[in-house]
C-alpha cells in the first residue's frame, strides 16, 4: 500500500505519508487490546488521567486500551490483579507513585513494591503544599507559626490518610518549627478539605491536584509548597526550602507500572509509547489543567532507583515518628 501511495503522489508528500504510516508500528508494543488497571474509583483524578492516556494510546496503537478500575486496599487489589496477569504487556496499570512508596509502610500487603512491580513511565508530578482556611488570621507561614504557638494544643492539621506524605509533612513541620498541631487523618482529600474550608481544622498538607482549584476559587489560602523549587502553577507561593525547612519536600508522580516479571525490552517499548502519548498537546494541556506538572523522561533504571530512594526515605520517616499501621 505504501509503495502504491508513493507512485500516486509527489515525492515529498510520499515521504511524509510513509513516516506517518510507520509511526504507529514504531511505538506499538502489541497488536491486541490492552487492559489498563487503575487503583481508584471511576471519576477521580487518577481515573481521569488514565482515561486520557488510554484514549491517546488507543489511537497510537490502533488497539483498544480498556480502563479497569480496581479500587481498594491502598492499591493492593489492583496490584494483585496486575502481578497475577501474564507479564506480556497486555495488562498495565496507571497509578500514583505513593501506592508503591508510602502505602506499603502503613498498610500490610502481600506484595513487595520494589520487586513485584516494575515502574515503566512517570508522566507528570503533583506536589504537596500546605493550605488553610481563608478565615485564618495568619496570612503567611511565619505568622501561622506564631499563631500556632499562641494557641498550643488547640489547632490541628488534616491529612488525606494516615501514613502518607500528607501525614509525614505535618509531623516534620511540627518538629522543626516547634509547634504542636494535632494530626487529624481522613479517608481522602475531599472530606479533609471540607473541614479545612469550614474552619474546623486549621490547615492541611494536600496535593496540588485537589487543592489548586479551591485556591483559585478563593476557598483556600496556600502557605508553602513542599518542594525545593517554586511551582509554575503557583509561582507566588514560597517553598518550605526557602522558609528554612528543606526536609519538607514531597511529591508524587503519576504514570504506568507493570509486573516486575516484565522483560526490560518490552518495558522500554511501553515506556516509549506512553511518553509519546503523554507529550501530545491535548494530553499535556489537560494534565496541566488538572494541576500536574510535566517531568523529564527517566530511563528505566533511574526510575526504579527513584522509587527505591523514596521508599527508603519514607521508611525512615515512619520509624522516626513511630507512625503505626
Amino acid at each position: 500500500m505504501a509503495q502504491r501511495l508513493a507512485h500516486l503522489i509527489p515525492r515529498r508528500t510520499a515521504v511524509a505519508v510513509l513516516l506517518a504510516l510507520a509511526m504507529p508500528a514504531a511505538f506499538a508494543w502489541t497488536n491486541k487490546p490492552v487492559r489498563m488497571l487503575v487503583p481508584a474509583p471511576a471519576g477521580g483524578t487518577m481515573d481521569v488521567v488514565a482515561r486520557l492516556l488510554a484514549e491517546q494510546l488507543s489511537a497510537d496503537l490502533g488497539q483498544p486500551v480498556v480502563v479497569d478500575n480496581k479500587p481498594g486496599a491502598g492499591g493492593g487489589i489492583a496490584i494483585h490483579t496486575l502481578i497475577a496477569a501474564p507479564a506480556d504487556g497486555q495488562t498495565i496499570m496507571v497509578t500514583a507513585s505513593n501506592v508503591l512508596t508510602e502505602v506499603p509502610h502503613v498498610l500490610k500487603s502481600a506484595f513487595d513494591p520494589l520487586k513485584d512491580i516494575r515502574p515503566v513511565a512517570a508522566i507528570a508530578r503533583s506536589r504537596l503544599l500546605m493550605v488553610g482556611a481563608p478565615q485564618l488570621p495568619a496570612k503567611d507561614f511565619k505568622s501561622l507559626v506564631s499563631y500556632a504557638k499562641a494557641h498550643p494544643g488547640k489547632l490541628g492539621f488534616a491529612s488525606y490518610s494516615a501514613g502518607t506524605a500528607s501525614h509525614y509533612a505535618g509531623m516534620i513541620v511540627n518538629q522543626k518549627a516547634g509547634i504542636d498541631l494535632q494530626h487529624v487523618p481522613f479517608a481522602g482529600s475531599g472530606p479533609a478539605l471540607t473541614q479545612v474550608m469550614g474552619g474546623q481544622i486549621a490547615v492541611m498538607y494536600d496535593g496540588m491536584v485537589t487543592s489548586l482549584p479551591l485556591i483559585k476559587a478563593g476557598k483556600l489560602q496556600p502557605y508553602a509548597l513542599a518542594a525545593k523549587t517554586r511551582s509554575p502553577l503557583l509561582p507566588e507561593v514560597p517553598t518550605f526550602t526557602e522558609l528554612g525547612y528543606p526536609d519538607v519536600d514531597f511529591s508524587n508522580w503519576i504514570g504506568v507500572v507493570a509486573s516486575g516479571q516484565m522483560p526490560e525490552d518490552l518495558a522500554r517499548k511501553i515506556q516509549a509509547a506512553v511518553d509519546k502519548a503523554a507529550q501530545t498537546p491535548k494530553v499535556r494541556a489537560r494534565m496541566e489543567a488538572l494541576g500536574y506538572e510535566p517531568i523529564a523522561e527517566l530511563p528505566l533504571p533511574q526510575l526504579a532507583q527513584s522509587v527505591r530512594a523514596e521508599f527508603d526515605r519514607n521508611a525512615g520517616i515512619v520509624k522516626t515518628f513511630n507512625i503505626q499501621p
